[in-house]
């Protein structure tokens, strides 16, 4: 429960967009990434592919990441 899915968007180093899926939405942090970030975030269809991706990525592979650090 204490593993967070983020995946973020950047252009020339400035991070636009980022979702996080503890907030369950994406947040803008420019003018443009709030635009897109309120675009994305009115499409369920969206957001639910989002929230799927933590247990693609993160919950499917945990296991393997602790063996690999320990």
């Amino acid at each position: 429960k204490d593993i967070e899915y983020i995946r973020s968007y950047y252009y020339n180093k400035l991070e636009l967009t980022r979702f996080s899926s503890s907030v369950g939405k994406y947040v803008g942090f420019t003018e443009y990434g709030v635009r897109n970030a309120a675009a994305w975030n009115n499409n369920p269809s969206e957001l639910s592919a989002m929230k799927a991706q933590k247990e693609v990525y993160c919950l499917n592979n945990i296991q393997t990441d602790y063996t690999a650090a320990l």
